[in-house]
């Protein structure tokens, strides 16, 4: 078998760099959609469903996206074609979204706005998933967690740009903040319409300075007999056929991912409730406005803020990832992963103690740290079980233990407010805090090659 060269750090950057904006646009998504639709006119309760359409998009997108990045191979390479074709298509989405009461006359806006979300939230992850299979792609093992600690630094890093941009906007560029009823404020379009094109171009990017392994070599790096996989890939198959060799997958899916699988549903669960809630969350508890309250000064000034906080807590991940891999390689990937997502749980729960929004920020150092083992440790240790040339089809397949959890919250993430905390967000973010410590005592159900 032929060994992958060692990639340069300029070279793992550039495998990369594309998630920069993509994570722009992810950033400006999770900080800005719940006030997005609440300016259009969702209620509290139902921000939860209009949500759903993220994992559902990833659930029906990531897999089918894997299994034909797996068999591709063209001039823009083997992941570049998909990379290309999401960045396109998101930017385009993230353009409208907001201008969804200017556009429409015949459809809802909020309909449209639910559209766009769907819309573009299916090319993030239209991006997202080749991205994670190119960096095993192109990486050899020994530099694997290097190469996912690299992609999370740039995840964060752009991050932080996204979450900040409403915020920079409104106090520094003096762009307006709030908006009549119905419309969204123009520090909110304009950060969609920086983002955008920051994502198109960070993806263009990658594309053209990434050269993929072309199909011989890569075949010889991995113990792949060329002709036999040359073979499989010009054969015929039914759309039954292909069905059943999915569900084929599923039955010889690698025991780390069922394991993983458990950890995932307790940190997405988390996550997910976080993005929908917190903007509510810290009107209400920090800032003093009525449970529904989607207009005011005040909630605007919260929403602004909570771009702020998401940007502190992708900051903190950002640091904290440059770090990681070498903590990781001390103490272990396991213990690394367990001990990150329990910071992450006391950053949840210590949110409550808070009624000032900078103190807030102390919270989001757990949040981030948690949120920097999230983005690579179950990549890093899932690679090493799954076979190279599935691997596009099993990051995908493995993306259902991320959309999974999303789906199960934001079903129950609305009655839980309604029914038990009497629509005070606050009580959401315990809630995540308890699901982080869950998560972290079920990596020790993990038994990894290097523990």
């Amino acid at each position: 078998m032929k060994k992958k060269p060692a990639l340069s750090f300029w070279q793992i950057w550039n495998v990369s760099f594309g998630f920069l904006g993509i994570q722009i646009g992810f950033a400006l998504q999770s900080a800005n959609v719940s006030r997005i639709l609440s300016s259009l006119g969702a209620d509290l309760h139902s921000l939860s469903f209009f949500w759903l359409a993220a994992p559902m998009m990833g659930l029906i997108v990531q897999p089918i996206v894997g299994a034909a990045s797996d068999r591709t191979w063209n001039r823009f390479g083997r992941r570049g074609p998909f990379l290309l074709g999401g960045a396109l298509v998101a930017s385009f989405a993230m353009w409208l979204m907001p201008n969804s009461a200017a556009v429409v006359s015949i459809i809802p806006a909020l309909v449209f706005g639910a559209m766009m979300f769907a819309l573009m939230d299916g090319s993030f992850n239209i991006t997202m998933q080749p991205f994670r299979a190119l960096v095993a792609d192109m990486t050899p093992e020994d530099q694997r967690t290097y190469g996912y600690s690299v992609q999370s630094l740039l995840i964060n890093a752009g991050a932080v740009v996204g979450s900040v941009l409403p915020y920079v906007l409104t106090n520094i560029l003096g762009v307006q903040n709030i908006a009549a009823e119905g419309h969204v404020p123009p520090s909110v379009i304009w950060s969609f319409y920086i983002g955008g094109s920051i994502l198109l171009l960070s993806v263009i990017w990658t594309v053209f300075r990434t050269k993929e392994y072309p199909p011989e070599e890569y075949c010889a790096q991995n113990d792949i007999d060329f002709k036999a996989w040359g073979k499989s890939q010009t054969e015929k198959t039914s759309l039954g056929q292909k069905l059943r060799n999915f569900a084929g997958l599923f039955s010889k899916m690698p025991p780390m991912m069922a394991k993983l699988a458990v950890v995932q549903f307790f940190s997405w669960f988390a996550l997910y409730l976080m993005w929908v809630y917190t903007t509510s969350a810290v009107a209400q508890h920090v800032y003093g406005t009525a449970i529904n309250d989607s207009s005011s000064d005040k909630f605007n000034e919260a929403g602004n803020w909570v771009g702020i906080l998401f940007g502190a807590y992708s900051l903190f991940a950002a640091i904290f990832s440059i770090f990681m891999a070498r903590i990781a390689k001390k103490i272990g990937r396991k213990t690394t992963y367990s001990l990150s997502l329990a910071m992450g749980g006391i950053g949840f729960l210590s949110m409550y103690a808070f009624n000032t929004p900078y103190m807030l920020i102390i919270s989001m150092i757990g949040i981030g740290i948690a949120w920097a083992a999230i983005l690579a440790m179950p990549y890093s240790l899932l690679s090493e079980s799954v076979p190279a040339d599935k691997m596009g089809v099993y990051m995908g397949i493995f993306n259902f233990t991320i959309a999974g959890p999303q789906i199960i919250s934001g079903l129950v993430g609305g009655s839980i407010l309604r029914s038990l905390f009497d629509n005070h967000a606050i009580y959401i973010m315990m809630v995540c805090g308890i699901s982080m410590l869950l998560g972290s005592l079920s990596v020790l159900l993990i038994k990894t090659k290097k523990i």
